[in-house]
């Protein structure tokens, strides 16, 4: 569903569907603690990209729509993507859960700004890194399917198409499998995923895991290698995988997505303890965290 893009004109390099829903603000320098990247709507309110934007393609933003609602290509479920990391780059950018309307940031570690190493022959992150808005793996769950408990996030995303993103760019995208790391005894779930606007999204739907690895030779191979090393260089062990590393397919990554989407739901409606995570939002009916439009305007300008 395309929204009125209110004259902003076709940005670069930015999928004008997006563009059309959201648009970033940024605070702050580049490559700076104090950088910060918040997000408007199309209506130019702030709001939590962590929160406020859908899940499920198609969704409305105010209303908790059930996943058979949702947009579909044929039978396929298409999922918004919140670009954190384009690839090639080596900044660590994540959405700050832990701020109020979670904008982007660049991580800090033992207070230095956080970068990756490059992973031979690798240079940064290998795909366009990001998260799926409404959803959170909880710390307080243990995953049955690897015996470890959330890492507190939302569930994380490598978009492995051709396109070089931006950060802050908001990609509709269908899921082709998953991968289930063990980072530091969290389980820190992988889902790989295809813009939809990818010139090979036709060819690759990943029912089967295969499908990548034939259209895109050596590509989960290199994945399952980087996020074994990447922490290496900064002197820490290498990060294991459940299922001895083995990628699940697509069916399996939206049951993962769909139940961290439901540890969402109660964290934003107060029926499971977030801990630090804030949950200010301005679109989530019904949510006792949800605040008004001059509210979220003065987070911003503060």
């Amino acid at each position: 569903r395309l929204l009125a893009a209110g004259g902003w004109g076709r940005p670069p390099r930015r999928c004008l569907v997006a563009m059309a829903r959201y648009s970033t603000e940024q605070r702050g320098r580049p490559n700076s603690p104090d950088y910060r990247l918040y997000f408007k709507n199309a209506d130019g309110k702030y709001i939590s990209p962590f929160h406020d934007i859908p899940l499920f393609v198609g969704s409305k933003e105010d209303k908790e729509i059930p996943a058979k609602r949702s947009k579909t290509t044929g039978s396929e479920v298409l999922f918004n993507m919140i670009v954190e990391v384009p690839r090639w780059t080596n900044a660590k950018m994540e959405i700050a859960t832990e701020e109020p309307l979670n904008p982007i940031k660049q991580d800090i570690k033992k207070g230095k700004l956080r970068y990756v190493a490059n992973i031979f022959p690798h240079k940064g992150y290998i795909w366009n890194y990001g998260a799926l808005p409404q959803t959170w793996e909880d710390p307080n769950h243990t995953d049955k399917n690897t015996g470890c408990c959330g890492d507190n996030d939302p569930i994380d995303v490598c978009e492995i198409g051709s396109k070089v993103r931006s950060s802050g760019e908001i990609v509709q995208v269908k899921v082709l499998g998953a991968l289930a790391l063990v980072d530091e005894g969290e389980t820190d779930w992988k889902i790989i995923a295809l813009g939809v606007d990818d010139p090979e999204a036709h060819k690759i739907h990943g029912k089967y895991i295969d499908d990548v690895k034939k259209h895109k030779p050596g590509y989960l191979e290199a994945t399952i290698d980087w996020f074994q090393l990447y922490k290496v260089p900064d002197g820490k062990p290498k990060n294991h995988f459940a299922f001895n590393g083995e990628f699940k397919d697509k069916d399996f990554a939206v049951e993962v997505i769909k139940s961290t989407h439901e540890y969402w739901k109660a964290l934003l409606h107060k029926k499971a303890d977030g801990g630090a995570i804030k949950c200010t939002n301005v679109l989530v009916s019904g949510s006792p965290f949800c605040c008004s439009e001059e509210d979220a305007r003065s987070i911003v300008q503060s």
